[in-house]
């Protein structure tokens, strides 16, 4: 439920204040016309404490009712009639208190038009200035159930890209294990135990929002030891990052696929061993990751695209930072590079 303005302390003393001003001046404009200070002073009570409880109900009303556009009439109504009510109580109150002052009361009928027209528009100021409030409070409630719709919808997206890479990695590991069950039971067993630490370690990171490359390291350090035992000799990896980018802050298990992406690339069509290296810079403000991987040109083609995982985290950058340019590939002289900027916050 919008909150009325007169609930706002800043907005009920300014009003009040108003309403104090415009009381004032009709007492000394009725004095000046000839009356004596207490006639004066009643007929400004009289008139402005009804247009003060007619402004009131006016603003509560439109805290549980707010007209369309095209049903405005409906309160040029209402002030109109409360503008008459108004006018007629006062006349017949004041004309029973003052009933000993012909000429005041004289002066009272032939005064009603002008009356009647200034409450009329001390009341419409109230529900312009009402419209305003409810109608800006609207729209910054419906603004902010947009927000908190399309922040939902973009966790849900997040949540679903990192669902869908875990399955992928974990079908690759749980294959590997079945090969080696029988063949070599020990690199099996430590196998299992390592998917086992970091599918914990998955878990435990889907609730973090940011996390520092020296705990994404550490985590991809895991998984790089699961693929080792899947590749053997064939698997080497080298990891360059100062302290600095150690404490820089980036999406949790963002450089898994990447680094996946490169084993793919780099060992699944050749039999030889494959170097994968994974640097880490600061440049004017960004984290920037570079993940290489020599391939073969005859049995691979990384021009094709960039794979599930790939476009994934380029769908996963955009819905975090709003911009398609924080992921880049590219070949050169059999070596295929993945460079990716995390934003900084200065």
């Amino acid at each position: 439920m919008a909150r009325s303005p007169l609930s706002l302390n800043k907005f009920r003393y300014a009003f009040f204040g108003w309403w104090l001003v415009w009381s004032i001046l009709h007492g000394i404009l009725i004095f000046n016309l000839g009356y004596r200070i207490d006639v004066a002073s009643l007929d400004s009570v009289v008139m402005n404490l009804q247009v003060l409880g007619a402004c009131w109900m006016v603003s509560n009303i439109m805290k549980y009712y707010l007209p369309k556009t095209d049903q405005y009439w409906y309160f040029v109504i209402l002030s109109i009639g409360l503008s008459g009510l108004i006018t007629y109580n006062s006349k017949l109150i004041l004309s029973s208190v003052l009933n000993n002052q012909p000429q005041y009361i004289s002066m009272l009928s032939m005064s009603f038009p002008v009356r009647f027209g200034v409450s009329f528009l001390l009341i419409s100021c109230m529900v312009i200035i009402c419209l305003l409030w409810y109608t800006t409070q609207e729209e910054s409630e419906n603004l902010q159930r947009k927000s908190d719709t399309e922040k939902l919808a973009k966790e849900a997206e997040l949540f679903k890209l990192r669902q869908q890479l875990q399955p992928h990695f974990l079908f690759n590991s749980l294959n590997s294990i079945s090969a080696l069950v029988v063949s070599q039971p020990e690199r099996a067993r430590k196998m299992i135990q390592q998917l086992s630490e970091f599918l914990r370690g998955t878990i435990k990171k889907e609730d973090q929002q940011w996390a520092t490359l020296s705990e994404e390291l550490q985590y991809l350090e895991l998984y790089l030891d699961i693929e080792k035992v899947r590749f053997g000799y064939r698997l080497t990896t080298v990891m360059e990052a100062s302290d600095a980018t150690r404490v820089s802050k980036l999406p949790p298990m963002l450089l898994q696929p990447i680094v996946e992406n490169a084993i793919k690339f780099g060992l699944y069509d050749t039999t030889d061993a494959v170097t994968i290296r994974i640097e880490a810079t600061l440049k004017d403000q960004y984290l920037e990751i570079i993940v290489e991987n020599p391939f073969d040109s005859e049995t691979a083609y990384p021009k094709k695209g960039t794979g599930f995982g790939l476009n994934s985290l380029k769908r996963r950058l955009y819905l975090l930072f709003a911009r398609n340019d924080l992921l880049e590939t590219s070949s050169v002289n059999n070596t295929f590079r993945t460079t990716v900027k995390i934003p900084q916050a200065s």
